[in-house]
């Protein structure tokens, strides 16, 4: 992530192992030498409506371990329920088909009184070397259409993965004037992690308005994967508690951009949330 002057159009998915790996050979500079200290980059882009995020980064994961572990729509729940204000998640049976979440305003909110988000789940591409995962949803929260989320992973070699997430919706009139309405208020001084300019200190002057927004929010779902992945391992049960915590420690290392809430104050509202994920399961 570094110098973004002007929004510009993302390059379409990757469709296939070859094109990711390219993607990963394009952006080798930027992966070896960024401000996260690790091979992690972030863009976005805004245009007429349309607000797209996206997150490239090398994971210490096998890909095997990778392909099996976000293959089916259920996985995504334990995936997507990590966030603050999603309060329950919902897959078809079997695992294929749709996916429903239910986002609340505030994570404090009663689940019923989130928002329910009914994705397409599609599995275009679940091969040896090459996985991509597509949510799709013609209607999201607060007046948001075409809300998207996108996952490619190919192996890089045989410890370490490639993942591309994108994350993007469209804003109509309604919706865009509450965007504005937040960007004046409790937005206001939230920033994303682009750097746009520097200081005459030279500290980095970070990207604000509609892509702030959108590059927070796909911050977000990338660490509820790498903190899904990262807790595979030990019992079954003690798994989602791990989930929590590490995504909230995820979280905490981006304070400006990320921090919502105390551990203390997001877990208990998250095992209440994680429990409803288990009961409709079951």
């Amino acid at each position: 992530m570094y110098l973004m002057l002007l929004a510009f159009a993302f390059p379409v998915e990757a469709q296939d192992a070859q094109a990711l790996r390219a993607r990963h050979a394009a952006l080798r500079a930027e992966l070896a030498d960024n401000p996260f200290g690790r091979p992690l980059y972030v863009e976005s882009s805004e245009n007429h409506g349309e607000h797209k995020g996206a997150i490239y980064a090398v994971i210490d994961q096998p890909f095997k371990r990778v392909g099996e572990a976000l293959r089916r729509s259920a996985q995504w729940c334990d995936v997507l329920i990590l966030q603050a204000n999603v309060k329950n998640c919902e897959s078809s049976s079997g695992g294929g088909g749709a996916l429903s979440i239910f986002i609340a305003r505030k994570p404090t909110d009663l689940a019923e009184r989130a928002y329910r988000v009914d994705f397409r789940y599609e599995v275009p591409a679940a091969n040896a070397d090459y996985l991509h995962v597509a949510l799709n949803a013609p209607e999201g929260p607060v007046g948001t259409t075409d809300y998207r989320i996108r996952l490619e992973a190919a192996p890089l070699d045989q410890n370490r993965t490639f993942l591309h997430l994108a994350y993007s919706y469209t804003l109509g009139g309604a919706a865009r004037m509450g965007m504005q309405v937040y960007l004046k208020s409790s937005g206001r001084d939230k920033v994303g992690f682009s750097v746009v300019d520097r200081a005459p200190d030279r500290r980095p002057v970070y990207v604000g308005g509609a892509r702030g927004v959108v590059e927070r929010n796909a911050m977000r779902y990338y660490l509820a994967v790498e903190s899904y992945l990262g807790t595979l391992d030990g019992p079954a049960e003690e798994r989602m508690e791990k989930r929590l915590r590490a995504f909230h420690a995820a979280l905490e290392r981006y304070p400006r951009q990320l921090h919502e809430l105390e551990l203390a104050e997001y877990l208990d509202i998250k095992r209440r949330d994680a429990s409803r994920v288990l009961q409709a399961r079951r």
